[in-house]
């Protein structure tokens, strides 16, 4: 698990480091903010489209190949686009195509190294790796867009995507080496076994099994909501900031730096998570909606940097409490599929977040946005708990009379 954790460490890193270096390439070569964000979008895309088809994939071919071959795809792509840079013959259709493709691989490739990761520790240690995981992703975000500039000021564009493709090779080279923990290595063993087609391995049963289960509806609803009405603060706090609070981009950059130590020691304390429920995840995204009305309401940027390291461990103990949910509430032969099926619906929100907080924000006024975001989240949480307690006691009431007699 060490090894898995420092090979994915520099793997983000190298991540975060590239995806800021081909924003700036797409505003070299087009100067446009809009090209920049189809970018962007062509890269997400697939996970719409396809997620649940790669979801069916992981499920159905051995996992420890699968996640090789497509750490080893990847390398390809950033080796690629580096030579690309370095001959002048990068193009945007050619980045355009390039994005695409990522985008293709990651279907496959984000839920074979999710359930390959859990593979590495005992069941009840699946929220710790988990967290693990969570830290890892925020301490390689901020080293490698923090190192983006250093690298490329010094061996400049095609070099960001070098150190990416690099670290791909990294983790393929990790993969093979890595050993299931005891007592779950019977388990690794027939997740890695080849599965015919039939027999249960298709995307329909991953759709009817996410359907049919209400908890997983429940937590898509809840992270849907909390998603697209308030959680998207790097353009929320943003807005606020350089507005109503008259700051610029070093004062931002303080409050994105707060935001980023706070998810940190969120994704530390889920560690001891044991069996997240989805009325935890409710009581998080409430939370996380009243804190959100407060920092609307925030008189100075002391004050909204005191209450940005709160939102931030909320919304880290919630993504961990949703991710440990779908990695281990489904039985084992389902969990490729309803990974996939939660990458194509929370690619939906992805989308629609920044839009419709852009227009709430064009309409209402950063304040008004993240106001009225956040009441919405928090009445309509309240709302759905009080109803559920509501429904259930005339049956709680039922059962009662049914034992005494």
């Amino acid at each position: 698990m060490r090894w898995w954790s420092l090979a994915n460490l520099v793997s983000n890193a190298g991540a975060w480091m590239q995806l800021t270096v081909q924003n700036l390439l797409v505003l070299q070569l087009t100067g446009s903010a809009a090209v920049t964000g189809l970018s962007l979008a062509l890269q997400v895309a697939p996970g719409l489209l396809l997620g649940l088809v790669g979801g069916a994939a992981v499920d159905r071919w051995p996992r420890k190949l699968t996640a090789t071959v497509s750490q080893a795809v990847l390398a390809a792509i950033a080796f690629a686009t580096a030579a690309l840079v370095a001959f002048g013959a990068l193009s945007v259709p050619a980045l355009m195509v390039l994005a695409v493709l990522t985008g293709l691989v990651a279907t496959v490739e984000g839920p074979a190294c999710a359930l390959l990761g859990n593979d590495l520790v005992p069941p009840e240690d699946v929220p710790s790796a988990i967290s693990v995981g969570s830290v890892v992703h925020s301490v390689g975000r901020l080293a490698g867009t923090a190192s983006a500039g250093v690298v490329v000021a010094l061996f400049g564009m095609g070099s960001a995507y070098v150190v990416n493709g690099i670290s791909f090779v990294l983790v393929a080279a990790v993969i093979p080496f890595l050993r299931p923990a005891a007592g779950v290595a019977a388990a690794a063993a027939a997740a890695d076994a080849p599965r015919p087609p039939s027999g249960g391995q298709g995307v329909r049963d991953g759709v009817a099994f996410f359907c049919g289960r209400r908890r997983l509806v429940a937590l898509a609803c809840l992270t849907g909501l909390g998603s697209i009405l308030g959680r998207n603060y790097g353009l929320t706090l943003a807005a606020l900031v350089s507005g109503a609070l008259h700051g610029g981009a070093r004062e931002y950059g303080v409050i994105a730096t707060v935001l980023a130590v706070g998810g940190i020691t969120g994704a530390v304390l889920a560690g001891r998570l044991r069996s997240p429920s989805v009325r935890l995840v409710a009581a998080l995204t409430a939370a996380g909606g009243l804190l959100q009305c407060f920092a609307a309401l925030s008189p100075t940027l002391l004050f909204l940097a005191l209450l940005v390291v709160p939102m931030a461990v909320l919304e880290s103990l919630s993504d961990t409490a949703v991710s440990t949910i779908l990695q281990t509430d489904p039985p084992a032969h389902l969990r490729g599929r309803v990974l996939g099926a939660w990458r194509s619906v929370s690619t939906v929100w992805g989308l629609a977040g920044p839009l419709v907080l852009g227009v709430s924000i064009q309409g209402l006024g950063a304040r008004g946005a993240l106001l009225s975001g956040g009441l919405v989240v928090g009445g309509a949480v309240g709302g759905a708990t009080a109803m559920r307690r509501r429904s259930a006691g005339p049956v709680a009431a039922v059962e009662q009379v049914s034992v005494a007699a």
